[in-house]
């Protein structure tokens, strides 16, 4: 019997992106705090927050559901960093916030960075990995920030922007996996669902 999936997160682009792979599963958003160690490397520390996330959520399952035997559910947990010249961004407090992160990124070429860890239950079994791609964006003008600012995407996105939506036209280039931008590194992904039983276009 196919394990159960339970994505941790209230992002759409996320649910979509698995709903492509044509995956079923239950959402059980995370109520985990976003916190940035700047010290920590990007990738690790889109890792960490993604194991944080998907374990408060497997914690909460394990014990509803009094889980036992094995491979039973998958719980999966993601967080995506945006990094301009070693600073994290996250997702902007404010309309002024976001702005500001959209004329630093303007002209400029920025890395994303997606964690993401699977925990399957109820053995505790955890698979990790990440992904960075780099994004460049063209010069931007001052009344087509705000005009997208206005729209309201930005605001619950890391960096202030969404390269599946109106903020692609923002976006010169990218340079490695689009998904990871979105919010989920698929290739990388897969292989780790698929060593937890979860079978994935066929295999």
């Amino acid at each position: 019997m196919a394990p159960l999936l339970v994505l941790a997160s209230a992002s759409p682009r996320r649910a979509e992106l698995l709903r492509n792979l044509g995956l079923s599963f239950a959402i059980m958003p995370s109520d985990v705090e976003e916190q940035f160690d700047h010290s920590v490397d990007p990738g690790r520390l889109a890792v960490e927050i993604a194991q944080k996330k998907a374990q408060a959520v497997a914690s909460k399952l394990k014990a509803e559901l009094g889980l036992t035997g094995s491979g039973q559910v998958v719980v999966i947990g993601a967080d995506t960093i945006v990094v301009k010249d070693g600073n994290a961004l996250g997702k902007p407090g404010s309309k002024q916030e976001a702005i500001k992160m959209l004329s630093l990124l303007s002209g400029q070429v920025h890395e994303v960075y997606t964690g993401v860890a699977l925990i399957g239950l109820p053995l505790e079994e955890i698979k990790t990995c990440w992904s960075m791609s780099k994004v460049k964006f063209r010069a931007l003008e001052p009344a087509e920030v705000e005009a997208y600012v206005e729209t309201g995407e930005p605001m619950d996105k890391a960096g202030s922007y969404a390269l599946q939506g109106a903020g692609a036209a923002f976006i010169d280039s990218v340079t490695g996996s689009h998904t990871n931008v979105i919010g989920l590194p698929i290739p990388p992904l897969v292989t780790q669902l698929r060593k937890l039983g979860v079978k994935v276009l066929g295999l």
